[in-house]
């Protein structure tokens, strides 16, 4: 069982919600990466979201497209990234999720990259902009070396989509609140109570709600709705003023 299942399991024994903050790697550095990731777990962090700079997110607000810039600035590289979770390995077991594009994945080729991961300590991946169909290479190399790969589903999903995505979702599966780019105002409608419970009656996997979230309040009633609550771009934009968390992240993990 991965760490990040563990998690899950441990949380929903004792009546808790997942709090999984997202972050970019080298924003502003890496050696600022590590130390915000033990920050982090400290503050209340389950799991934590490792953005892998690319040069052409597309499902990333003003933001966090601005982290990818300044981290590839820095020449922050996917085989940059590796080596910096190896090293939070020797000080931390938290579950880490990487996120990045399809392209960084390919280059480096799709198996070899699934090896390194695992081997560095990652638990699981998210690829925005590969979608199930298109992914048999990534979860058949994952499926073998035991690394989570965590699809979305979105408010415009259909019934089909549905269960392809739960189908192939390890870990989780991730429930984009709003349809477009992150960062965006949430809305916690009745649709999403509805298409929740359409995602919960295919798959008994826990569901994380992600895109918009900025706020404890909005945090807390997503969490009564989800088994996971993802914050990025709120935490992204303190990181970018140069803001302590600490405070922000308690009063996350205390809504959820």
């Amino acid at each position: 069982m991965s760490r990040i299942s563990e998690t899950f399991i441990k949380l929903r024994k004792t009546g808790k919600k997942a709090l999984i903050p997202y972050i970019m790697s080298g924003d502003p550095s890496l050696h600022a990466t590590k130390k915000l990731i033990a920050g982090l777990e400290q503050a209340g962090a389950d799991i934590i979201e490792l953005g892998v700079p690319f040069s052409d997110p597309l499902a990333d607000g003003p933001t966090i497209q601005r982290a990818h810039e300044r981290a590839l600035q820095n020449g922050i590289t996917l085989r940059k990234v590796l080596p910096l979770v190896k090293e939070i390995r020797k000080t931390t077991q938290i579950p880490l999720i990487l996120m990045t594009y399809y392209n960084p994945v390919f280059k480096f080729g799709v198996d070899d990259f699934v090896q390194k991961a695992v081997e560095a300590g990652v638990d699981g991946v998210i690829v925005p902009d590969l979608i199930p169909d298109e992914a048999d290479e990534l979860i058949d190399s994952a499926r073998q070396h035991k690394l989570d790969t965590i699809f979305l589903l979105a408010p415009t999903s259909t019934q089909d989509r549905i269960k392809k995505v739960t189908r192939a979702s390890t870990g989780f599966i991730y429930y984009v609140s709003i349809t477009g780019i992150t960062g965006g105002k949430l809305s916690v409608s009745g649709h999403m109570q509805e298409t929740l419970s359409l995602i919960k009656k295919s798959s008994t996997k826990p569901v994380a709600v992600g895109f918009g979230i900025s706020k404890p309040d909005e945090a807390a009633k997503v969490a009564r709705l989800a088994e996971g609550v993802v914050v990025g771009s709120a935490i992204v934009k303190l990181i970018s003023e140069g803001k302590n968390l600490d405070k922000f992240v308690k009063s996350l993990r205390k809504a959820v």
